[in-house]
């Protein structure tokens, strides 16, 4: 999740599927209407990276995720599940300013606490669960590029899950999840991208980056 590039080189405009006045995202999002127009330039951009159809499939969220790597990671498969609200295999340009407003240093803590719960999920259940905090921990790590032993790996899931799971029930819900936020910020760190609250003057280089340190992090 460390990165987000433009790789690729201005489209022109075209109409493109579920299309949203600019006005209406501006009002429901923290980004203005200028704010908007920028992300539906970046929007056209990525649709259009592999299949130019107005909608941003998974292998161009991944490409343009990976600074036009082949890499694979399990957060960036997770965030694109995320961003696709309909659950039907692309993003539409709705839901891409939506998502994104997520992200943006004026948006809710609650909300970010929310997205960064469902990002752990990755079972939909409700809970995170010691196998789904292990699998992103591991996923947290290998982007960072740090390789730690097994035996570590399982100490700081341990450790978490200890000191999350108030309840005792070997898993943490929503609201354990607040209190381990509340007690650890940097957990939601990566939650917030400042150049989008000046995505008009950063655009078309648009790059985005988690502003927390290898060092910071918090698992």
């Amino acid at each position: 999740m460390r990165k987000i590039a433009s790789c690729f080189g201005l489209s022109k405009a075209k109409n493109i599927p579920g299309f949203e006045k600019h006005s209406i995202l501006a009002s429901e999002t923290a980004f203005n209407v200028n704010g908007v127009e920028a992300l539906y330039i970046l929007f056209e951009q990525l649709s259009s990276s592999i299949i130019d159809d107005g909608l941003i499939h998974k292998e161009e969220f991944l490409l343009a995720l990976f600074d036009c790597s082949k890499k694979k990671n399990l957060l960036a498969e997770r965030l694109f599940d995320l961003f696709d609200f309909k659950r039907n295999g692309v993003i539409e340009f709705g839901d891409f300013v939506r998502s994104l407003s997520i992200f943006h240093p004026n948006a809710p803590q609650a909300d970010k606490i929310a997205f960064a719960f469902k990002l752990y999920d990755l079972r939909q259940t409700g809970y995170i669960e010691r196998e789904e905090l292990k699998e992103m921990v591991l996923a947290t790590l290998n982007e960072s590029e740090l390789f730690l032993s097994d035996d570590v790996v399982e100490a700081i899931v341990d450790k978490t899950l200890q000191e999350a799971d108030l309840k005792g029930d070997g898993k943490i819900d929503p609201e354990e999840w607040k209190e381990l936020v509340a007690k650890y910020p940097s957990l939601i760190k990566n939650m917030t991208l400042p150049y989008l609250r000046e995505i008009t003057i950063a655009f078309p280089s648009f790059v985005m980056e988690t502003e927390v340190s290898d060092a910071d992090l918090v698992y």
